[in-house]
């Protein structure tokens, strides 16, 4: 019997970094749309409250060891609630108030310049002129991709409550990036994952109980939407991303968020019918140089 070949560990380092950003940039037309149909908080809780209950049932059906110890449960429900909680949870309500999804995948690029401002101010980290150089030209090619889109119809949504409830998503979210890194939030990827998205319930239910409405109107595209968002972008996007970051470094990883940008606006032009013009079509190049450069540097 002919056996199939696994993949090489080299195709396995580029198939898992491709993989997370096809699904990840995909998740900000989701978190665009979805917010139409139902309130994003409680969107946002019932989908990981979901995540949470089927990473508990692969965890007790493998018979995997559990993070034991205070302070290591604490760190995965910290993790939990930064990345998700309070990332998704403002982001979305972000976005339900008139944050374009464009805008949002551009903030979201700010990320890789405060990890390493975080990297290199408080854990004394040396980044060399190789990894700065890429961080620099990635976002100009994220800016210039999404740059056409904001001076075309997002003025309205460039309101400075709603961008700075935007940025503190995007803070938030590396604060939880370094969190995951750290070792007591080591352990098997099941039951640390159960954790961490029970600690993004509770982060989404307590803002859906102060800021959000009971909103949901049942149709067949919100269902829809809420399947691809528990098991695409959570069971397959979040494991990916907590997976790299146990395998690569904190600023190299988040380097990998310089792509998504430029990918949801590709997605929107496929999907939704949004055009590239050739000065959108440079920043995509640039920032696929950029993140090249910071992932070698």
């Amino acid at each position: 019997m002919t056996q199939i070949a696994a993949p090489s560990p080299a195709a396995s380092h580029w198939l898992a970094p491709l993989a997370f950003v096809l699904i990840w940039s995909s998740g900000f037309l989701v978190g665009r749309d979805a917010s139409h149909h139902a309130d994003p908080f409680w969107f946002l809780a019932l989908r990981f409250c979901c995540v949470a209950l089927l990473f508990a049932l692969a965890a007790w059906w493998a018979r995997v060891p559990w993070p034991r110890g205070l302070r290591r449960i604490a760190l995965h429900l910290s993790a939990g609630a930064l990345m998700s909680g309070l990332y998704l949870g403002p982001g979305w309500w972000a976005m339900s108030h008139g944050l374009g999804a464009g805008v949002m995948a551009l903030v979201g690029a700010l990320q890789p310049l405060f990890t390493a401002l975080i990297s290199v101010l408080l854990l004394r980290q040396q980044l060399p002129a190789r990894a700065w150089a890429g961080l620099g030209l990635g976002f100009g090619g994220v800016a210039l991709v999404l740059w056409p889109r904001l001076m075309a119809g997002s003025q309205a949504a460039l309101q400075w409550p709603v961008v700075a409830v935007a940025v503190g998503s995007i803070v938030a979210l590396t604060i939880g990036s370094m969190v995951q890194k750290l070792p007591l939030a080591a352990g098997d990827l099941r039951s640390a994952s159960c954790l961490q998205n029970l600690g993004a319930v509770a982060v989404l239910v307590l803002m859906a109980l102060l800021f959000g409405q009971p909103r949901w109107n049942h149709s067949p595209l919100l269902w829809g939407y809420f399947a691809y968002a528990v098991l695409v972008l959570s069971i397959g996007g979040a494991t990916l991303l907590i997976w790299l970051m146990r395998h690569g470094e904190a600023t190299r990883t988040a380097a990998l968020l310089l792509i998504v940008p430029p990918l949801a606006a590709l997605q929107a032009w496929a999907i939704l019918g949004e055009t590239l013009v050739p000065l959108q079509l440079l920043g995509f190049a640039l920032t696929i140089v950029g993140v090249a450069l910071v992932r070698r540097g």
